[in-house]
């Protein structure tokens, strides 16, 4: 089978899974309402990372190893019991020992395959040799290895199983494996930090607040726990794209807000859409001018959100935009931003950003069920067309998509949001939210401290989790001095521990 063969032959399983399911979404192309990806890192959507962990990604130092989890921790129906693989990873080279104490760092996955993050997660492999600490890291429920049913087009297909697909299950399912953990390794009094980010950042600060007495603290990375409800404005993620460029430059940021009615002029026109799939190479030919307008939106959002040294990618595009031959119009700039970026390809993809690999599949669902993060932007308020978020529409395309109602409302419930300073500083503690302030999400992030232990670290430059990837060499002062300060915090939190650990023994034998 030539090659051409093999990936069709990989893409038709989830292609199948996307068109059962993509009824809101096609009635969405004009109209969309996009989540960005929460993800740590930035990925292509041609296919999910490759979720082996071999010898040739991973060092022998990483053991994989699978928990028979439970479906449903909250009811006592006969179906709750049932039971699924979740996979989990196991770094002990540099712990202490059961004796010593030594904390346990633990990764919690969020909306991918886990093998990708582990490669690229380094703030806990960087840090393991100063806390002698022993590394875990779980995958989400429902993603990579750790589908229920064994595959998202099974767990798709039935309304009940895809019910227990929720933060909340995915929460408790930590709190059991990292509880097995430490009973596997005898590591009873060792404390645990849990490390995540964008959703992932979600998830870890709120096992904190949920889980006090199994998470000692957590770094919550880039997480945008404001972005429900009416407690940030619609337009704070694109708003911060647009200040990205306009900042890098103004002659960029005035073509690419002029480039949509271009667009939309020559898609007008006999034979436009001909003429703009091959002023843009689109591998295959447009059948909408949302379709490149879509790619373009998503293409200047993910160099805003992952625009990280040495290279950054906002100032790539506007370099290739800004260097375009004198005369050039405005299309032809545009196209020069993409080229900057993406580099001199034959032809560019359309779907890169929408491709429907299992994980976009799972991460829609988690968006139309209680993930309903209000992102749009109006007219004139950034430099992208207007695209209100609306929830009467948004419900109606949830809903024949799936059958249910998304429910706006249910993570500040259960999570809580609103007058945050007021009521974390009741009840909650140890938690860093760490931001980079070129990064869109965060807008919706904790930018100022809530209390003495609830801490918001930023850097002015940074991006997207980046003080949670591996450090280099080549990375900034101040990515090195934000580490630094996390570290340094952590390092206290557990210096407490102990000291409370030894205390409470002393009076416990008085």
């Amino acid at each position: 089978m030539d090659f051409l063969g093999r990936l069709l032959s990989q893409l038709l399983p989830v292609l199948l899974l996307f068109l059962c399911f993509s009824t809101s979404i096609s009635s969405a192309v004009d109209h969309p309402h996009k989540i960005p990806r929460l993800s740590p890192i930035r990925r292509t959507n041609l296919r999910d990372p490759d979720d082996t962990l071999t010898k040739a990604s991973l060092s022998e130092d990483f053991k994989s190893y699978f928990y028979e989890q439970t479906l449903d921790h909250f009811n006592y129906n006969p179906q709750s019991y049932t039971k699924f693989n979740q996979s989990y990873v196991i770094n002990s080279k540099f712990w202490g020992g059961a004796k010593s104490n030594s904390p346990i760092l633990a990764y919690l996955g969020a909306e991918a395959p886990l093998a990708g993050d582990i490669e690229n997660i380094g703030f806990l492999t960087d840090n393991a040799p100063r806390f002698k600490a022993l590394l875990v890291y779980i995958e989400h429920r429902f993603y990579g290895k750790s589908i229920p049913l064994g595959s998202m087009e099974k767990v798709m297909k039935s309304k009940t199983i895809r019910g227990y697909f929720n933060s909340a299950q995915a929460l408790a399912d930590y709190a059991e494996v990292l509880l097995h953990v430490k009973h596997k390794f005898s590591a009873q009094n060792s404390p645990i930090i849990v490390v995540g980010g964008s959703y992932g950042g979600m998830l870890a600060s709120w096992f904190r607040l949920k889980y006090p007495h199994i998470a000692l603290g957590a770094l919550a990375s880039s997480a945008p726990v404001l972005y429900f409800d009416d407690i940030t404005p619609q337009n704070g993620y694109y708003s911060t794209v647009t200040k990205d460029f306009k900042e890098e430059s103004e002659h960029c940021y005035q073509t690419i807000r002029k480039s949509w009615s271009e667009i939309d002029k020559v898609a007008s026109k006999p034979n436009g859409l001909s003429i703009l799939s091959k002023r843009f190479k689109t591998c295959t030919p447009l059948n909408s001018s949302s379709q490149l307008k879509d790619y373009l939106d998503s293409m200047f959002s993910s160099a805003a959100q992952y625009n990280s040294p040495p290279k950054y990618p906002v100032t790539e595009v506007c370099s290739g935009i800004d260097k375009a031959p004198k005369g050039t119009d405005i299309l032809g700039r545009t196209f020069a931003g993409v080229v900057s970026y993406k580099k001199d390809e034959s032809c560019y993809d359309m779907l890169e950003y929408a491709r429907p690999t299992e994980t976009n599949v799972g991460w829609q669902w988690q968006t139309c069920s209680e993930m309903v993060m209000p992102i749009g932007r109006g007219s004139n308020d950034t430099m992208f067309p207007p695209s209100p978020f609306n929830l009467p529409d948004f419900i109606k395309n949830c809903k024949s998509s799936y059958g249910v109602s998304p429910r706006p409302h249910w993570i500040t419930t259960y999570y809580g949001g609103h007058d945050m300073k007021l009521v974390f500083q009741r009840f909650g503690s140890n938690i860093i939210f760490s931001n980079g302030l070129k990064d869109p999400y965060s807008s919706a992030g904790v930018r100022e401290n809530l209390s003495s232990s609830l801490l918001a670290i930023y850097t002015v430059k940074g991006s997207h989790c980046l003080d949670i990837l591996a450090a280099k060499e080549s990375d900034p002062s101040w990515l090195v001095a934000q580490r630094k300060l996390e570290v340094e915090i952590i390092e206290g939190w557990i210096k407490q521990y102990y000291a409370d650990v030894h205390s409470i023994g002393k009076q416990r034998y008085a």
